[in-house]
């Protein structure tokens, strides 16, 4: 959909990183879409235009479609920001946190985590706080588990190699 000048967009980001892939289909771009293709719906909203970043860390701010919607925002072309789960935007709590009280008040973009009942029309309540804390928190857990399996597996393929090398 093309936007004329004097319009401004709803964004409707989606974001999956390979840790979330692995829980399965819950956060998959595909079910982010239709949820949030439901709420603009039922809600109303128009002028969509969506910004997808498969593949990417909740913890890292660049990511291309996350850049190029806050390009957007900082154009003025941004009215509303839609996401299905608050740590969509991100899980890092200082940058998020400055996002929603700094950056997106003042470039009056109003902000909508579906999931969480976040909306930022009726002001930024303290448990938003909690849930960067705990989704960053996640992101760190996540990350150390990984880890541990990508080193436990190249222990295994390590001592298999020198099994084999032993019997040979």
């Amino acid at each position: 959909m093309e936007l004329r000048s004097n319009q401004t967009m709803t964004a409707l980001y989606c974001r999956l990183s390979q840790e979330d892939e692995l829980a399965g289909k819950s956060n998959s771009i595909h079910n982010q879409k239709q949820i949030l293709k439901e709420y603009v719906e039922w809600n109303g909203f128009q002028n969509l235009r969506s910004f997808v970043d498969d593949g990417y860390s909740g913890v890292t701010f660049d990511r291309s479609a996350y850049l190029e919607m806050m390009a957007e925002v900082e154009a003025g072309r941004v009215s509303t920001i839609i996401v299905k789960d608050h740590s969509r935007l991100g899980r890092n709590r200082l940058v998020v946190g400055i996002l929603l009280e700094e950056t997106f008040a003042q470039y009056h973009v109003r902000y909508i985590a579906v999931n969480d009942g976040v909306d930022t029309i009726n002001g930024i309540d303290d448990s938003i706080a909690v849930r960067d804390s705990f989704n960053e928190w996640h992101a760190r857990d996540t990350s150390k588990k990984v880890k541990t399996v990508i080193m436990a597996a190249g222990r295994a393929h390590r001592d298999l190699r020198l099994l084999r090398l032993q019997e040979g």
